[in-house]
């Protein structure tokens, strides 16, 4: 049940800084307001942003009930979770975030939210590649190894190697 509590803490922080505090800032900064209507890029914007949102409550959901642990680096799952969303692809979270963000981007209308959206992504990219990947083969080795065989890094799907 405490596994739980710290994964919802988690998301909860993570969530409300990634997209709401940060993106709600840009716009502040940018002057850009609610659009006074609803049309389609709201709600493709919306749509976007809904499925982002579910996919990262379902990764922390599996990291917790799988890997007893979050998705934080300060307090990492004690087993390799390849189950759940983690089954096509190693990095749903930061794809999750992706599209919360590309959502928000999209329902404002904002270039300045689709350059913190890229920017995010780049900055998770540097982040999986230079820490996590390395310390996810430290900790869970071959294991770990054979999963980067068998699921790509980014899109879902298999690597060549394992079809």
């Amino acid at each position: 049940m405490f596994v739980i509590a710290r994964a919802l803490t988690y998301a909860a922080l993570f969530i409300g800084l990634i997209f709401i505090y940060l993106p709600g800032q840009i716009l502040s900064w940018t002057g850009i307001v609610r659009p006074a209507l609803t049309g389609p890029p709201q709600i493709a914007g919306m749509i976007i942003g809904g499925v982002g949102a579910a996919m990262a409550l379902w990764c922390v959901f599996t990291f917790a009930a799988i890997g007893k642990g979050t998705p934080a680096p300060f307090d990492p799952p004690r087993r390799l979770v390849i189950e759940g969303p983690y089954r096509f692809v190693r990095n749903p979270m930061y794809i999750a975030a992706t599209l919360g963000l590309a959502g928000t981007a999209i329902f404002y209308g904002s270039l300045s939210l689709s350059i913190y959206t890229a920017s995010f992504l780049l900055a998770a990219h540097l982040f999986v590649v230079v820490y996590e990947e390395p310390t996810l083969r430290k900790s869970f080795g071959a294991a770990y190894e054979a999963y980067c065989q068998r699921v790509r890094r980014w899109v879902p799907g298999r690597t060549r190697s394992a079809i």
